[in-house]
């Protein structure tokens, strides 16, 4: 697991031990950043569902103003500072319930949702964006999921703009228009 690009790009980052976090393959990781290249520099991010903070140091690594690490697990949310640390970027790293946190979140313009597989999380997380309204004008929300999980609709200004396969793994971006 490494950086694609950017100012860390080829850093190499702490992986976890055993199969509790399953962080993105670089493949899907590239595929995701080409999805939102033009969207990154100069923006706000949030990496939900943290673990390793790979998605949110790629996007640090890439432009982004600021990225918040959102994680409940102890083990993730060290192992994101110590990438953070490792690839000398900062970023504000939070130790609570991701959805619980989308409440008190502040507004976004990237947010990147990978929780767990076989649960319900990428569902609430996109109910609570939505009634908070979290994302700017133009904001994006990038779910991972298993290839078969068919994610919902939203209802405007939110709106599904692709969803793509690679493998095992589905990708569904989401925009809110301006």
């Amino acid at each position: 697991m490494r950086v694609i690009t950017g100012t860390a790009r080829g850093r190499k980052l702490l992986e976890p031990e055993g199969m509790a976090i399953r962080p993105t393959t670089d493949m899907v990781k590239e595929a995701l950043f080409n999805i939102v290249q033009f969207d990154i520099e100069g923006r706000r991010v949030l990496d939900l569902f943290a673990g390793t903070g790979q998605l949110g140091i790629e996007a640090l690594s890439r432009g982004a103003a600021e990225a918040v690490f959102c994680d409940e697990s102890a083990k993730s949310v060290k192992l994101v500072r110590a990438n953070l640390e490792r690839c000398g970027l900062s970023g504000r790293v939070e130790q609570t319930d991701s959805i619980a946190y989308l409440s008190r979140a502040g507004r976004f313009d990237l947010v990147f949702i990978d929780p767990p597989y076989d649960t319900d999380l990428i569902e609430k997380a996109l109910n609570v964006i939505q009634n908070v309204d979290l994302l700017n004008d133009g904001g994006i929300i990038i779910c991972e999921s298993r290839r078969e999980k068919i994610l919902p609709e939203l209802a405007p200004p939110y709106r599904r703009a692709l969803t793509r396969r690679y493998g095992k793994v589905c990708l569904t971006v989401y925009k809110k228009d301006a």
